[in-house]
């Protein structure tokens, strides 16, 4: 796939086809506040696009995406997860304290949030995933939030909450309820510590529920793993010496593909990273030619699928690897 407007999370639909958020374009069209680092700006820039017998289309347009004017980040819809044959349900981004989102008027609500996809592209608000860092603010430290990883698990949603540090699960009846919180990592000085930064959240071969972690600044290389969750018990490490992960999945035989975002030492640069991890723990890395890859799914014909050039507006793609 190429064309897209940054790039986000993969996901397979009930009919086959191939399906990625796109978290928008970085043009500001609705209203602007003030966060912790310059100014998020609201737009409706966010997509799904998906792939099915050879052809590409935006089967969704028009979604909540947000803007930064200093930091130049978009996010918008960055994940997707769908239940059984029918609606898929989409995260979608913030990137600041909670409370700020009111300052949007209107649209505030669109934000931080938890969507459900219809089929048809028509959408609405499933659950306030920010509303409950700004009630709660569970790991403690600065209230911030930016819902980011989806897992559909029967009536259940499980969403980590990047800004929040923390994974939530989120009922069937919309009610949000705290699974797991991560502590903050170790980090050179100045810095000293860096936040956790949940990505993503898998259900691994054992039935339990694991989850990334790309680390917050300084991004130091070695800082970043994959956690295993139960619920009420601190997140154990299960791999760690990692930078930056955005993504995991796993395979048929337990296997563990690990994205990693950046493999700079610090802060991002430097090829992206693909690493698959055998059940016996051997790593093997599959490819290093990415640029600021985003999310990887594994296919039925036994190749990788990755998006890549993530934080790019119209030239993001997703590749094909065959391992």
């Amino acid at each position: 796939m190429t064309g897209l407007d940054a790039p986000r999370g993969l996901a397979w639909g009930p009919e086959g086809g191939l399906y990625v958020t796109e978290a928008g374009t970085g043009v500001s069209t609705g209203p602007c506040t003030p966060v912790a680092v310059g100014n998020n700006c609201y737009s409706e820039t966010g997509k799904v696009s998906r792939l099915f017998h050879g052809e590409q289309e935006r089967v969704a347009t028009g979604l909540p995406s947000i803007f930064n004017t200093q930091r130049g980040d978009i996010v918008g819809p960055n994940d997707i997860s769908f239940q059984g044959r029918g609606s898929a349900f989409v995260t979608i981004g913030w990137g600041g304290r909670p409370t700020l989102r009111a300052n949007l008027g209107p649209v505030g609500s669109k934000v931080g949030a938890l969507l459900k996809l219809e089929p048809s592209g028509r959408w609405r608000l499933d659950a306030d995933i920010s509303d409950f860092e700004a009630a709660h603010n569970p790991a403690g430290g600065p209230v911030d939030s930016n819902p980011y990883g989806v897992l559909v698990d029967g009536g259940d949603k499980y969403v980590t909450d990047a800004g929040g540090n923390s994974l939530l699960k989120v009922a069937a009846n919309g009610d949000v309820s705290l699974v797991a919180v991560f502590a903050p990592v170790s980090a050179p000085a100045p810095f000293n510590t860096a936040e956790a930064v949940p990505t993503e959240v898998e259900i691994g071969p054992d039935g339990a529920l694991y989850v990334s972690e790309l680390t917050g600044a300084p991004f130091t290389a070695g800082a970043a793993g994959i956690y295993r969750v139960v619920p009420g018990q601190t997140p154990q490490l299960v791999q760690g010496g990692f930078k930056a992960v955005i993504d995991f999945t796993f395979g048929p035989d337990g296997s563990m593909y690990v994205l990693e975002h950046s493999t700079a030492p610090m802060f991002f640069g430097a090829p992206g990273r693909l690493t698959r991890i055998a059940p016996n723990g051997t790593r093997t890395v599959i490819t290093t030619a990415l640029t600021r890859p985003t999310s990887v799914l594994l296919g039925e014909d036994g190749a990788i699928y990755v998006s890549n050039n993530g934080v790019s507006v119209g030239t993001g793609q997703v590749l094909r690897i065959v391992p």
